[in-house]
């Protein structure tokens, strides 16, 4: 009798190997990240996708019984990064909190913003509210990962209790400090957005297809983050899976930009394209405009791009956004010391005001002139990429 409780307690129910316990964590981990990025992200928080009720439901409950999280809270909180990213509101920014207390305490930050109960009710809108969620998820949300906990050693015996700790360390890990920490603090950008949001890797295995950070951000509603050809979103694979086996409708993708060439003016194509894909146009302004003319202008002066550091080149980008204030004054300056390098700089103003300006007709007008402007200044590549923007036109989404 003492010898069978003693190997249950080390074996558990499934008596496995270490193989068997790998594949287990592999399998329970990529479920919770499965819940978060296919039902809370992309599904509830920006509805870019519903699915059947069914598995709807399952995604809803494995999060609880993993993680804790509530559906409410965790889209309130999401919600509310988007709407302030990068200030003092941002629920968990890095540029506000520094990339340390992101990767250690992440956590730390969402439990904060939980406990606020005015983000849930401003921006908690449209969750689940039945039954269930009322009297079982939100009101015992210790519950679940204590439920959890039970079932790993039932299964594994003492090392359940290790598989039960990482579990409860994944999501934490992942989600609060490497997605929402290196997520914006590191990585390559697709889209010149108005935030710091980056893609950690272009291929979005490990973490839900998460890694695309930078592309979700540009088209938040998408319930596909993969947009670049050699990219890879596992979690949009998931979504056609289920969608081919009547489990998911997809509601929202991001439209492919095409471009047409011998417009003379922008029209009504333009203009939808130019709405849908502002952050392309600026991030075109950039690898089109901008930098050709700082090499071209560097050659002719005979004058060497490592005069100014990488990291100040690159913010030529957005005009120094995200450097401190002396960076700033320094690229402020190496651009006044450069005519057309200026003048390119300029335009970028004006045409990141035209996109900022409200109404369709104030949008036309804008573009019209300031296409005019930039084909009368001389700069070859000014005038090019003010052809190819009056080219702009929405395309159907290719899956």
């Amino acid at each position: 009798m003492l010898f069978t409780i003693l190997d249950f307690l080390s074996h558990g129910l499934a008596n496995t190997s270490w193989v068997g316990l790998l594949v287990y964590f592999m399998v329970v981990t990529q479920l919770t990240i499965f819940s978060v990025t296919l039902y809370l992200h992309r599904s509830q928080a920006h509805r870019g996708v519903d699915f059947h009720p069914v598995l709807a439901h399952f995604f809803r409950f494995w999060s609880w019984l993993t993680t804790a999280m509530i559906t409410k809270e965790w889209v309130a909180i999401h919600r509310k990064h988007h709407a302030h990213c990068e200030t003092v509101d941002d629920p968990h920014s890095p540029v506000v909190h520094g990339i340390k207390k992101l990767l250690l305490d992440g956590v730390g930050l969402y439990q904060n913003a939980r406990r606020d109960r005015s983000i849930t009710e401003k921006y908690g809108r449209g969750t689940p509210d039945d039954w269930i969620e009322r009297h079982l998820y939100a009101a015992h949300e210790g519950w679940g990962p204590t439920l959890m906990m039970f079932i790993n050693i039932a299964l594994f015996g003492v090392s359940g209790i290790v598989i039960w700790a990482l579990q409860m360390i994944w999501i934490p890990f992942w989600a609060a400090g490497v997605v929402n920490g290196l997520g914006h603090w590191w990585g390559y950008r697709n889209f010149e957005t108005t935030d710091a949001a980056t893609n950690l890797t272009p291929w979005g295995f490990f973490i839900g297809g998460e890694e695309l950070h930078n592309n979700h951000h540009a088209f938040p509603s998408s319930a596909k983050f993969s947009l670049r050809r050699f990219e890879f979103d596992i979690g949009w694979a998931a979504i056609r899976l289920f969608e081919r086996l009547g489990l998911a409708k997809v509601l929202r993708v991001a439209p492919s930009l095409d471009i047409r060439p011998n417009i003379a003016l922008p029209d009504a194509e333009t203009l939808k394209a130019v709405i849908t894909h502002r952050f392309q146009v600026m991030t075109d302004y950039f690898r089109n405009v901008i930098s050709p003319t700082v090499r071209e202008e560097a050659a002719h002066a005979g004058a060497s791009l490592r005069d100014l550091p990488r990291r100040l080149r690159r913010a030529l980008i957005n005009e120094g956004r995200w450097l401190d204030g002396h960076a700033r004054e320094r690229l402020a300056q190496w651009i006044h010391e450069r005519p057309t390098t200026a003048t390119v700089m300029e335009f970028r103003r004006r045409l990141h005001a035209v996109l900022e300006s409200r109404g369709a007709d104030n949008l036309a007008e804008g573009l019209k002139e300031w296409c005019h402007a930039a084909e009368a200044s001389g700069i070859r590549t000014l005038a090019e990429f003010a052809a190819r923007l009056k080219g702009y036109r929405l395309a159907p989404a290719h899956a």
